[in-house]
């Protein structure tokens, strides 16, 4: 759920919505989140000083409060 949830958000972000991919890795307490999306698209996904990164952050956060679980999304180049 949580990678559909990001997935949605990323691609209506970006102009090029097909680069876009998100994979989970599972930890023993916390659940990694990594987006890619295409190199010209990274600006938009990060936004001016991080802003639209820690939106999709803090709305990760909410989605997963009431399971319990920690998840953390990383943004790769």
């Amino acid at each position: 759920m949580e990678k559909d949830l990001v997935e949605y958000i990323a691609k209506s972000l970006v102009d090029d919505s097909s680069q876009v991919t998100v994979n989970i890795v599972e930890g023993e307490k916390s659940t990694i989140l990594e987006l890619r999306v295409a190199p010209a698209d990274i600006g938009k996904v990060i936004g001016k000083h991080g802003r639209i990164a820690k939106a999709i952050r803090t709305v990760l956060q909410a989605s997963t409060a009431r399971s319990g679980k920690h998840t953390v999304l990383e943004i790769l180049d």
